[in-house]
């Protein structure tokens, strides 16, 4: 397990009370016993963590200490520090595990067989959902905080079908023909039969990649970009194959240099407003790559998650989808716009393709939930009013995040953006890990640049939402400001401006 990998799975780990040392020992005694760290696992040297935890080197060593003694771990000079066998552990047979208050016994946590495990995400936007709720700000998973009130009133006499079994792996056909239609309206004709309905975006990337994917296939990423699109790639044990992102979005030069060279399985991009770096794909590039996929045979997948939240809608109207260029896979859903709770996502594509998916999700889950979709249907019936709200809440999000930055942490950088929900933000030094590691402690949990690059980038930037309510931004931004400050002691006095805070 790689050192960044390790990080994000400790999660929180710092959240609870007590000395930093028995918080870090109490999360890796829980790794281990959940089987997430398998016997003989290889843990960082004391300073390489230390350094990315952002903690004294003590800590750490005092840590691994602990675990030592409960023998769920192995330190021998010159063999670095690995997790032990299940038979080492005292548990039962000890007193070790007593020095750490609640410490579980090995025979109440028993270990996932190895052999049944199945690749799990390390990324810290998914793994901040799972913590238990608490203090922390989350501006690492970039989603509304709180349904629209015309979610509500669209549930609300929803008159669900009579002789229906409910199962619809493609979704239901009013949904179907609703969002085919917001297609051709865009300039793109579409049937219904193009529409497969997802749970999400996110089951609409995990199917396609369970389809397209077999292990050793390249895929073309962009760097950065959605981290949860690599973990869904690295689960089909794909290979990333990426190209930097820049002002403009991707390199579409380089793109066509790696489509020619590798022939990859799949080309994922976002074409507008791209995650993180909230990027737009001019027209005559986005033609370029369409044509240059088209004439390659690579399947090329459009994340249009964001595409409806341009703040200047008026500006944005030359614009078109990728779609309108060629054949061109949209991934799209009502999550950003709405809510993140509305579990409702779509594929479009050719039919053929459609239909595989269909077969597909009926494997899984046999098919979305229905009121949900009902209650879609009506939501894109007066989609124009609902998103010309969230548009002005994003864009009122997106000025009041930059002037809370540039009055406390005046050295970090962060361009404006056109639309989306998020800025990338670069630091002035130091690394986001680890800066994330501290701002944690501080009580904000924001999703560093190194998750989102696999082209091992981006280690300077973080990626910050700006969907919550103007007070708590205002306060997630103190908090930062506080962190900042922290983690950069080593300055000289009268240079407090160099570490972003004012005093």
């Amino acid at each position: 397990m790689s050192l960044d990998d390790l990080v994000a799975r400790l999660g929180r780990w710092s959240a609870g009370r007590g000395p930093l040392y028995l918080l870090l020992a109490a999360r890796l005694r829980r790794l281990i016993d959940e089987g997430a760290l398998p016997s003989g696992t290889l843990l960082p040297p004391d300073r390489r963590l230390a350094q990315a935890l952002a903690v004294g080197r003590t800590t750490v060593v005092a840590a691994y200490e602990t675990l030592r003694q409960e023998g769920r771990l192995v330190r021998r000079q010159g063999s670095g520090t690995r997790v032990a066998a299940p038979a080492l552990a005292l548990g039962e047979h000890g007193a070790a595990a007593a020095l750490v208050p609640d410490a579980p016994r090995v025979k109440d946590a028993p270990r996932v067989k190895e052999t049944s495990r199945v690749k799990e995400t390390s990324n810290p936007l998914f793994l901040h959902l799972l913590e238990a709720p608490d203090d922390v700000i989350l501006l690492s998973c970039a989603a509304p905080d709180r349904p629209p009130a015309e979610l509500a009133e669209t549930y609300r006499g929803l008159v669900l079908p009579h002789g229906d079994l409910g199962y619809h792996p493609a979704g239901i056909g009013s949904l179907r023909a609703a969002v085919a239609a917001r297609y051709t309206a865009r300039g793109v004709p579409t049937g219904p039969g193009q529409i497969l309905v997802t749970t999400g975006a996110q089951q609409a990337l995990s199917l396609l990649a369970r389809l397209l994917l077999a292990p050793g296939d390249g895929v073309l990423v962009e760097a950065p970009t959605y981290p949860g699109a690599l973990d869904l790639f690295r689960e089909a044990a794909a290979v990333p194959l990426p190209v930097a992102v820049g002002p403009d979005g991707v390199d579409v030069a380089e793109a066509v240099r790696v489509m020619e060279r590798h022939r990859p399985a799949l080309a994922y991009v976002i074409g507008r407003f791209q995650n993180p770096t909230g990027a737009v794909l001019p027209p005559l590039a986005g033609r370029r790559l369409v044509e240059a996929a088209n004439a390659l045979g690579v399947p090329l997948v459009d994340d249009e998650v964001l595409a409806d939240l341009a703040f200047d809608a008026e500006a944005d109207t030359g614009h078109a989808p990728l779609a309108s260029y060629g054949d061109v896979i949209g991934v799209g859903s009502l999550s950003k716009v709405v809510w993140g709770g509305l579990r409702i996502g779509w594929v479009r594509g050719p039919a053929p393709l459609i239909d595989r998916l269909a077969r597909l999700k009926a494997l899984h889950d046999l098919g979305s939930d229905v009121p949900s979709q009902l209650a879609a249907v009506r939501l894109l019936d007066g989609y124009g009013p609902l998103l010309a709200a969230r548009l002005r809440a994003v864009r009122a999000g997106h000025d009041h995040l930059r002037a809370e930055l540039a009055r406390l942490l005046p050295s970090w950088s962060c361009a404006p953006t056109a639309g989306g929900q998020t800025l990338w933000v670069r630091l002035p030094h130091g690394d986001g890990v680890s800066f994330a590691q501290l701002a944690l402690r501080h009580g904000v949990a924001v999703l560093p640049g190194a998750t989102t690059d696999a082209l091992g980038g981006s280690l300077r930037h973080l990626r910050l939402h700006f969907l919550a309510a103007p007070e708590v931004l205002t306060e997630a931004v103190r908090r930062l400001a506080a962190a900042w400050a922290e983690y950069a002691p080593e300055l000289p006095a009268g240079r407090a401006s160099l570490r972003g805070i004012t005093v």
